[in-house]
């Protein structure tokens, strides 16, 4: 069984595997391939991946041709598919819920497509789970942004110059990244308000020392994919108006918000950010799938009535060695769980829960019931 990992074809500073794991699976008695120049981002040599087991490849449809699994960060592109060697894996991100083309063509190929994020966030899977790995950085990161732009310091300090008052920072949704934000900012000494949907994300708030922002919003809870459920448009309404409050005394507004699978929603307003105090900073962590925030700009930051917003994707990369280091430790996780030892390789076990959840083509169909296509019934017409 060849393990391939190429290296990603567009602006990417992670990488999906490092060398400490690459030994591991050599151990395992599998052959590891990877496209030179994979580390060049982290400043790892394609010396330290030969030194952990690695075979080297230059050339990069050679190396996509040759694997059994195919372990990448992003999706393939469409004309690397046709590359791909018919029955192999491939474990990456596939963004299904928006890319129908990509996963026919997949099943097509008879590739065992693997979408990463689509893993359950169940107890047993807590070390597959790419999606809170790379959202925890990437709160981290948000704090750390905000904090380097705005103009005031985070912590309280006594002077003798007189005592400077911390700074207030409101974190929407305390999801992963929402509760790893609230977590930084309070390390960096700032007071925190935290506002989530879900009654259940109370209790870890307040364990981290933040106020939880009550709002009386009727029936909410969460998907069984631990998301907020999507609120219904008076429910928003009613959030908006609590929500305006703390956003004008705040210094930093971090939003987190997603609805899996779906666009996100829109709760900072205009009228909210007309409110804040000229030199406030937010930093919308949702802007991938949509954004939280009204002129929120994808991989920009803009400014409206003196307040920053901040909008750059893909959060995790700024702390890109770490990012790597998790996002490889999960992948040898999965592929851990599903070794088998005698045969030394990898099964796709099809009655597994896990794989239930993350399997999306197989065999030449898609196989995942929320993406496989729908059957439509024929009619008869007696005549």
């Amino acid at each position: 069984m060849n393990i391939i990992i190429p290296k990603e074809q567009h602006s990417e500073q992670r990488v999906p595997m490092l060398p400490a794991n690459i030994e591991k699976l050599v151990k395992k008695g599998t052959k590891v391939t990877v496209e030179t120049g994979l580390g060049d981002s982290l400043n790892i040599s394609d010396a330290e991946y030969k030194k952990a087991g690695a075979h080297l490849e230059k050339n990069h449809r050679r190396i996509l041709s040759s694997g059994d699994i195919i372990l990448r960060l992003h999706k393939p592109a469409m004309k690397e598919i046709s590359y791909l060697k018919k029955g192999s894996i491939l474990i990456s991100y596939l963004d299904p819920f928006n890319e129908s083309k990509l996963l026919a063509t997949l099943a097509k190929q008879k590739i065992s497509a693997i979408a990463i994020e689509m893993i359950p966030r169940s107890t047993r899977a807590q070390k597959l789970d790419v999606l809170s790995s790379q959202a925890s950085l990437a709160g981290y990161t948000a704090v750390m942004m905000a904090a380097n732009n705005l103009n005031k310091i985070f912590p309280m300090m006594m002077t003798p110059a007189g005592t400077i008052q911390p700074s207030k920072v409101f974190v929407i949704g305390a999801g992963v990244a929402g509760l790893q934000a609230i977590a930084t900012a309070r390390r960096l000494g700032a007071k925190v308000d935290a506002f989530d949907t879900r009654p259940v994300a109370k209790a870890d708030v307040l364990s981290l020392g933040a106020k939880f922002v009550e709002v009386d919003l009727g029936e909410t809870g969460q998907t069984a994919q631990g998301y907020a459920k999507a609120l219904t448009d008076e429910q928003l309404k009613k959030q908006r108006e609590i929500m305006k409050q703390y956003c004008t005394h705040a210094d930093v507004v971090i939003t987190t918000a997603q609805v899996f699978g779906r666009k996100a929603p829109k709760i900072v307003t205009k009228e909210m950010i007309a409110a804040m105090k000229p030199g406030s900073i937010i930093v919308d962590l949702a802007i991938e799938t949509g954004g939280n925030v009204e002129g929120a700009v994808l991989d920009k930051t803009v400014e409206q009535n003196g307040v920053k917003i901040i909008g750059h994707a893909n959060m995790p990369a700024r702390v890109a060695y770490h990012a790597s280091q998790m996002y490889s430790n999960n992948l040898y996780n999965l592929i851990d769980e599903f070794w088998n030892k005698d045969k030394k390789q990898f099964e796709l076990r099809l009655d597994d829960e896990i794989i239930k959840n993350c399997l999306i083509t197989h065999d030449g169909k898609i196989v995942h019931p929320t993406f496989a296509p729908r059957k439509t019934e024929k009619k008869f017409q007696k005549g």
